[in-house]
């Protein structure tokens, strides 16, 4: 039992940074169409926000 924890010790953090790495990888691409539903949500918001009275909006 004594001689798992050493590898524990360094393969833990081995693994856990390996993970961190992969999903930090994954979640980096986005894909073109979702870059474009984002680009099209945050323009039709800022057209709603500009059209209203400034006292109407709550932020």
């Amino acid at each position: 039992m004594e001689a798992i924890l050493p590898f524990a010790t360094v393969l833990g953090p081995i693994v856990l940074l390996a993970v961190i790495v992969y999903a930090w990888a994954r979640n980096r691409k986005t894909r073109n169409s979702v870059d474009r539903k984002a680009e099209r949500g945050a323009r039709e918001l800022r057209e709603e926000l500009s059209e209203r009275p400034q006292k109407d909006v709550d932020l």
